[in-house]
């Protein structure tokens, strides 16, 4: 098995709602906002290559959607999901596999492209892979969340027929080396893999930690449905990360592409960050 990070470039979303609760002269030490009081973020994505296997989880926001959308997330950034793939010697149409952790449009917006005035699937190749929980909340949003899950960007996958479903309980097997680990504070039913590589263990964060600054208890995104359960999850799962030494791949830090962690006196903190391709 191999691990490639796939940049697809960065965004810009509001600093409060990113941090919630923690006022803004504690979080802007870490994450400094421009004038607008907005925060650079990246889409991180993950390429896992095994054998007859090239699976791509979240695949970033696409460019699609019309300038007055994108004109309110500020994207930024050489990078894009096609150069990042072909610098690995890839394209498109050698994903055999589409993991989506949830359906928010920055994580699930490269899933299709607009041809023309049709829309179909970016990876004609590939399954995707959501589960049945998470999709029926997706497909008929809450009126909090509705404007995070775009129908352009979910129902054609379905429309395609490439659409498939994992079962929604934590450990299943996607993969020999991937077991799924379930989240539900952030959106229901998000979903993490948790992989095997090179004898470590590996944990795409998606939306559970969007970045190192997120680590301390309290720093939970407004953004989440329900932010309680969030910060039940995110405790029991730093524990369990801490004590096993779990490397987190981190989809949204702007600058750090994995860390580890530690327990220190103020509980558990950061302990070092490097890049995957460095493991």
């Amino acid at each position: 098995m191999n691990l490639h990070t796939i940049d697809t470039g960065l965004f810009k979303l509001d600093g409060g709602a990113m941090f919630g609760v923690v006022p803004k002269s504690i979080w802007q030490k870490s994450n400094p906002a421009d004038e607008n009081n907005m925060c650079s973020w990246a889409m991180r994505c993950l390429l896992i290559e095994d054998g007859n296997r090239l699976i791509l989880v979240d695949n970033g926001i696409g460019d699609k959607q019309d300038a007055k959308f994108l004109g309110h997330y500020y994207l930024h950034g050489d990078d894009t999901l096609d150069k990042s793939l072909a610098a690995k010697g890839f394209s498109r149409a050698d994903i055999t596999d589409v993991f989506l952790t949830h359906l928010h449009f920055d994580h699930c917006g490269g899933s299709i492209v607009r041809e023309g005035d049709k829309l179909r699937p970016a990876f004609k190749n590939a399954f995707y892979w959501s589960n049945k929980k998470h999709w029926n909340w997706a497909v008929e949003p809450n009126d909090r969340e509705k404007a995070s899950f775009l129908k352009e960007n979910i129902l054609p996958i379905q429309d395609s027929g490439q659409l498939r479903f994992i079962e929604d309980q934590d450990g299943i097997e996607f993969h020999k080396d991937i077991n799924i680990r379930f989240a539900y504070g952030h959106t229901d039913a998000m979903m993490l893999p948790q992989i095997q590589y090179k004898d470590q263990t590996i944990v795409y964060m998606a939306d559970l930690l969007p970045s190192v600054g997120h680590i301390p208890l309290p720093y939970v995104m407004a953004y989440d449905m329900f932010p309680l359960q969030t910060l039940t999850e995110k405790k029991a799962f730093l524990q369990e990360a801490t004590d096993r030494n779990y490397i987190l791949y981190l989809e949204h830090d702007p600058i750090n592409e994995c860390c580890t962690l530690q327990q220190t006196e103020k509980g558990i903190r950061l302990d070092r960050t490097f890049k995957l391709s460095e493991i």
